[in-house]
């Protein structure tokens, strides 16, 4: 199997298992349940499943100024912001709404990748980016579905895919300090554990699990590990073939997500909201990954 077939399947299945991840995160919020709260078990069910993973294999923890600092860096870029905003969202959005922002990743990912001098503008990926603004105008209009009080919730849905972009070019940038992914991942979600527990305390959003569990536990117990899985192959992929490529899964993300809300919660997208589906994953088909996974360099 060449490379590129091998980086095109984890991205499928990256694709596919994310986007069930949306549906069971709106589950996760249904009984009340606020962000840090949910972060911090998710992280600590990412730790114990990444950290076991790491074990099995040989490979523990690594605990140097590089790797923590990696660490760190992809804990809030990766978790904690994104993350927050995203259960806050999805709280009062549909589902599917988020799945087709988190097709935002890749349009937001190349500027940044191109202000970093790790890839190349040309007239097509620009059309993407404008398709992008497009199908965001599209999802605020009116007869999308949501009604005006809550549109104010698809900006900060938006934190997220910024927030994933900027993480995805940092990995492509800097890379894993040394770790592969699993190993970099479990340090993420330990780190990120060591983080959110003081916010989940302090902003008395901390979840006692020695309740009564509900489908709202269990499906943060779902989401969690394929989280985990989803975000140590994420992490594999954007350090092996780019961060715009790596970005691409979060249009496979949209079209799973869209799915997997019509089967778990029933939802329904209005018309204007397939377009705005259509849209999106247009301007993402026009921001294509560069060929190879090195640094665009001049001369």
């Amino acid at each position: 199997m060449t490379r590129h077939r091998l980086f095109a399947l984890v991205l499928v299945a990256l694709g596919l298992g994310w986007g069930v991840t949306q549906p069971l995160g709106k589950l996760a919020t249904s009984t009340g349940h606020q962000p840090f709260g949910l972060i911090f078990w998710q992280l600590v069910i990412c730790t114990l499943l990444l950290g076991t993973m790491s074990l099995v294999r040989g490979k523990g923890l690594v605990l140097t100024r590089p790797t923590l600092v990696f660490a760190a860096v992809v804990a809030v870029l990766g978790t904690l912001v994104p993350n927050a905003t995203f259960y806050t969202s999805v709280g009062h959005l549909p589902s599917g709404i988020m799945s087709i922002l988190i097709s935002a990743v890749p349009m937001l990912s190349f500027p940044i990748a191109l202000a970093l001098g790790m890839d190349r503008f040309s007239l097509p990926r620009l059309a993407g980016l404008l398709l992008g603004l497009i199908g965001v105008g599209l999802i605020a209009a009116p007869g999308a579905g949501v009604p005006v009080a809550l549109l104010g919730f698809v900006p900060l849905a938006l934190v997220g895919p910024l927030f994933y972009a900027l993480e995805a070019n940092y990995v492509a940038r800097f890379g894993t300090a040394g770790m592969d992914p699993v190993q970099a991942m479990f340090m993420a979600s330990l780190v990120g554990v060591v983080l959110c527990l003081p916010l989940a305390l302090a902003s008395g959003q901390w979840i006692d699990p020695r309740g009564a569990w509900t489908v709202a536990e269990w499906a943060l117990i779902g989401s969690s590990v394929v989280h985990a899985l989803c975000y140590a192959g994420y992490v594999w992929l954007a350090a092996q073939a780019g961060a715009v490529f790596a970005a691409q899964c979060s249009y496979l993300v949209t079209g799973a997500g869209v799915i997997w809300a019509m089967v778990i919660l029933g939802e329904r997208l209005p018309p204007m909201l397939w377009g705005a589906f259509v849209v999106m994953v247009s301007g993402v088909a026009l921001v294509q990954p560069r060929r190879t996974a090195e640094p665009v360099r001049e001369g």
